[in-house]
């Protein structure tokens, strides 16, 4: 890769400047990455455990749950370290190896839930042939692919951001190595890149965000079609958790990346990251523990056989 850069390293300004609010900060932030890294190994830890749980649905829950944990490894032990020692300066190789990450398993978790949706519309849909089109080989392959082009996806963009040149400053007006931030510090022309970024992830979000719209259109023209009002509520009860965390994941990094870095300002980015990069990967163990029952029954009855356990070993 040609970079005429004489950038060796870069300094992240962070959240927030404020000395006040950096131990509050790395507070709640800490009490978030703990909650996320329990979340997401206790979804994959009772998917592995309980054999009624070993369905689509749930194999694909548990690679969104590998996702988010890659997610929250990838960005938050640095912006906390950086909130607690003020340790803010990155190289510029891990700062190419941290952007590359998240945009891959943000890519993942793009696809992991346009496949989701997939899964509910045959599982509501076409009940009678579910077993039938969703079977081991086909999860496999969509969860495949969907990493395949993760990577794919994210080397591109590591590639044109990484072959600008970097002149200007050292300064990265972010917590973390994200693309727009990083592409504000060449002096090089970036119109051409800004182009591309909005072009790939536009269409990367986009083309999932069809699919999961067509298949939940046609969830609910079959919802409609239902006599009875325990099939309806059941049906419903299914797809809430999944429509709730589409909903946050996309409505946020809709607003992020789909529109040039230009047309609105870095402390506006650093809201919406903190929300796709922290907060996301924490609340969708969160909002499937509580409104999914086979779940919070699995859990309960690994907790009753770990008492179980300590009381024979007592």
């Amino acid at each position: 890769m040609k970079n005429n850069t004489e950038v060796a390293k870069l300094t992240l300004l962070g959240l927030t400047n404020a000395p006040e609010l950096q131990i509050p900060l790395f507070v709640m932030f800490t009490l978030v990455y703990l909650i996320t890294l329990v979340g997401n190994t206790r979804m994959i830890v009772l998917i592995l455990l309980d054999s009624h749980l070993h369905t689509p649905m749930y194999f694909f829950l548990s690679n969104l749950s590998l996702v988010d944990f890659g997610y929250s490894k990838a960005v938050t032990p640095k912006f906390m370290a950086g909130l607690l020692i003020e340790d803010k300066v990155i190289s510029y190789n891990a700062c190419a190896a941290q952007m590359f990450s998240f945009v891959a398993v943000a890519t993942v978790e793009n696809f992991l839930l346009a496949s989701m949706a997939y899964d509910r519309y045959t599982a509501v849909c076409k009940p009678f042939h579910y077993t039938t089109t969703m079977t081991t080989n086909v999860c496999a392959c969509l969860a495949i692919g969907s990493y395949i082009y993760g990577f794919l996806n994210a080397s591109i963009h590591i590639r044109d951001t990484f072959s600008l040149s970097f002149f200007r400053s050292n300064l990265v007006h972010h917590f973390c190595c994200d693309i727009p931030a990083a592409m504000a510090l060449s002096c090089s022309d970036i119109h051409v890149s800004e182009l591309i970024l909005v072009v790939v992830a536009s269409f990367n979000i986009f083309f999932a965000v069809l699919i999961i719209l067509v298949s939940y259109l046609l969830i609910f023209i079959t919802i409609l079609k239902m006599h009875s009002t325990e099939g309806y509520q059941k049906t419903l009860s299914t797809c809430a958790s999944h429509l709730t965390t589409v909903s946050i994941f996309y409505g946020t990094v809709i607003f992020m990346y789909s529109q040039p870095s230009s047309s609105h300002s870095m402390d506006t980015d650093k809201i919406a990251s903190v929300f796709y990069t922290t907060v996301i990967p924490m609340l969708n163990p969160l909002v499937y523990s509580l409104r999914n029952k086979e779940v919070k029954n699995t859990f309960k009855k690994v907790v009753e056989k770990a008492k179980l356990a300590l009381r024979f070993a007592y």
